[in-house]
């Protein structure tokens, strides 16, 4: 084997054994616990007996399933919609040269950076319906007659995690979709000028062609990364009032952590792995495709 070839195992194998250990076989302890009776009692005796596809059969016939598919589908199509949406406008803003341009997207980036968890908690504080700033903001300018129950309330409390996960996501989609941007060239913006395309006419013809290898990139990585929130529904509202927020992410912890049986929370956590995965082969066949092409 050639020097290089020696060098390139060696930095191989370290990744590869990370891998293996903090990814390969979580997942496949996650695969075979979803057709295992194991519940608390299993840590004492060791024993989880083999039950097949029982523990997915109760996953699916509990009544909170359809609304928890429900829930996470809308969850998971209004915040990429929001923090697409916001993340694409303020990306364009920012490819302006005006003052504090650099401090204003380094502030921008500390919803991103702080843990969802104390997010969360700053959150529940804004939205308390008697103390929250933001009913009081709402009743100061006239737009609300009473309060809104953002989080109490079954009518509202999924727009308002909602929200926060907007939030929560919009540094993201700014940054990749501003380091997009920033990648076209210039001359073509200055040809097109010439030949009268400015405006619309050069978003439409020359900036949306080149920024959709990025878009789809942002696109599936955000449905990815949104399908398993949990942090924040979690320290908002718990899945509550009256399983208004619950999403399959929400019943595997419940499952698995609230009644202890870890063989249907499992069960949750593959139909989200499988989910993922779905939108995982869409991502890499379009991007094969965007190659060969």
């Amino acid at each position: 084997m050639a020097r290089e070839h020696r060098y390139l195992v060696g930095f191989l194998i370290p990744a590869l054994l990370f891998l293996a250990v903090f990814f390969g076989y979580p997942l496949l302890s996650n695969v075979a616990m979803g057709f295992q009776q194991y519940t608390a009692k299993t840590f004492f005796t060791g024993q989880a007996p083999w039950v097949g596809f029982a523990n997915y059969a109760k996953a699916f016939a509990s009544t909170l399933f359809a609304p928890s598919l429900l829930n996470t589908a809308l969850f998971t199509v209004g915040s990429i919609l929001g923090q697409f949406g916001i993340g694409l406008a303020l990306a364009l803003f920012f490819c302006k040269k005006f003052p504090l341009n650099n401090v204003l997207r380094a502030l921008l980036l500390l919803p991103w950076l702080l843990p969802l968890i104390v997010s969360s908690a700053t959150w529940r504080s804004i939205l308390d319906r008697d103390s929250g700033i933001l009913n009081a903001a709402l009743q100061y300018f006239h737009l609300v007659s009473e309060p809104v129950p953002w989080l109490t309330s079954p009518d509202v409390a999924l727009l308002a995690v909602l929200l926060v996960n907007i939030w929560v996501g919009i540094p993201f989609n700014v940054t990749i979709l501003h380091a997009g941007l920033q990648a076209i060239p210039e001359e073509l913006y200055e040809a097109a000028a010439l030949d009268g395309a400015t405006g619309l006419k050069s978003f439409r013809h020359i900036t949306w062609p080149c920024l959709r290898p990025v878009v789809s990139v942002v696109l599936i990585l955000g449905v990815i990364y949104t399908i398993k929130v949990l942090d924040i529904i979690l320290g908002l509202t718990n899945g509550g009032p009256a399983n208004s927020t619950q999403t399959l992410t929400i019943r595997a912890y419940q499952e698995s952590f609230v009644r202890f049986d870890f063989g249907v929370g499992a069960a949750y956590g593959n139909i989200l792995i499988l989910i993922s995965l779905v939108f995982a082969v869409i991502y890499l066949f379009s991007n094969r495709k965007r190659n060969d092409a």
